[in-house]
């Protein structure tokens, strides 16, 4: 008995010890992007050439999006253009319904994709940038067939593009919160996520990321880095290969686009496991790449991977919870001082980005779901295959 209860605690010392060692790179990002997220906004470093013709395609990515295809394009028509020459584009890719027709009578231009041996929205985007490249756009705005934009939009990121910038990203949160309590709990974490982080990132004078919805490229920087991200998070793929080139994304935090998030079961496990499943490929694959980077004395591959070593938020926050409870002192005091950065991190993203009460709520069913997280733990398997092809996320909506 005694040899069996001295093996459980050198286990659990053991498994405490490499909690906090896993999750320690995790914790130094978010310290440091929560730090650089309430520091005085930076002036954008850009030559400042806003004036001119300047052409922008807006781009839209569809499979099988014929349900929201409308309301995106009708969005897009609304923004002010200000003096800016725009074209609304749609891709059709592979689509099994009636998406392109939907969209061309809602006013935009229709791109048709057929192929079903390379499917994905990074084969869908390359297929639009090469075809439009050719007709003299100046830069690409893509847009999410789920989503509505604000009306500055155009103005705010087309305004940086044409000073400069290699390429930017806007706000991207929920359009739905109030539906579930999921749906606001996926709320605080894209305030996180797409607004906290990159605002860190920007104001420390990083590329502030590409979160696949809401960015936009310089013509100039799809030469000189083209579009060739095939994974199913080929956003994170591309911004990779942007930093590694010497690229630096800007956040425009005046503009935002916002997405319907699923509300049935179903759809929340596909969409969440085709993200995380996604990013643990990129963490498979990509770590030694930029760890050889750093090595070399490539400092600008740190942050990128740091982030990449840096868990989804709820296993990040099971791995502290495992080392605040383990016999040894170091990694409790490293598992307290993570899960108390993960509050500060949370409270200053719900703060900063306009979160209101219902957001700080919304935490307290935080164990729930980082329960329900561990059962999609097969599903993230799969879906960190290097095969995982694009599929339409189910949501509760009828075809117009």
């Amino acid at each position: 008995m005694n040899l069996a209860i001295q093996w459980l605690a050198q286990v659990w010392t053991t498994s405490g010890i490499m909690a906090a060692i896993v999750s320690l790179p995790g914790t130094v990002e978010l310290f440091m992007l929560t730090l650089g997220a309430v520091l005085p906004k930076r002036s954008k470093l850009l030559a400042q050439h806003s004036t001119g013709r300047f052409r922008l395609a807006a781009l839209v990515p569809a499979h099988n999006e014929q349900v929201t295809i409308q309301d995106c394009v009708q969005s897009l028509q609304r923004a002010s253009r200000g003096d800016f020459e725009i074209q609304i584009v749609v891709v059709a890719d592979n689509c099994e319904d009636r998406t392109g027709d939907v969209a061309e009578m809602a006013g935009a231009r229709v791109l048709v994709r057929q192929d079903p041996n390379l499917r994905g929205k990074g084969y869908a985007l390359d297929f639009a940038f090469k075809t439009l490249l050719s007709e003299g756009f100046d830069a690409f705005l893509i847009v999410d067939a789920d989503s509505e934009v604000s009306n500055n939009f155009f103005l705010e990121a087309g305004e940086l593009l044409r000073s400069g910038a290699d390429a930017v990203q806007c706000r991207y949160l929920v359009k739905n919160p109030s539906e579930s309590i999921r749906t606001r709990l996926m709320s605080v974490a894209y305030r996180a996520f797409n607004v906290l982080r990159a605002k860190g990132r920007d104001r420390l004078g990083l590329s502030c990321g590409i979160y696949g919805n809401g960015f936009g490229i310089r013509r100039e920087t799809l030469q000189t880095v083209p579009y060739r991200a095939s994974s199913v998070v080929e956003d994170s793929e591309y911004h990779l290969s942007l930093v590694r080139s010497g690229k630096r994304v800007f956040f425009v935090d005046a503009a935002t686009v916002l997405a319907e998030i699923p509300t049935t079961g179903k759809g929340v496990a596909t969409q969440r496991a085709r993200w995380e499943g996604g990013k643990f490929r990129m963490a498979r694959e990509q770590s030694l790449v930029l760890l050889d980077d750093v090595l070399s004395g490539r400092l600008r591959s740190l942050e990128p991977l740091m982030d990449l070593l840096l868990l989804p938020l709820g296993f990040h926050v099971l791995l502290l919870a495992l080392a605040a409870f383990a016999p040894w002192t170091p990694a409790r005091l490293a598992g307290f001082g993570g899960l108390l950065i993960v509050l500060v991190h949370l409270a200053v993203a719900i703060v900063t980005s306009g979160g209101d009460w219902r957001d700080v709520m919304a935490l307290l069913a935080s164990p729930g779901y980082i329960l329900w997280k561990l059962l999609q733990i097969p599903h993230l398997i799969r879906s960190s295959r290097a095969n995982t092809t694009w599929v339409r996320t189910e949501r509760r909506r009828r075809v117009p």
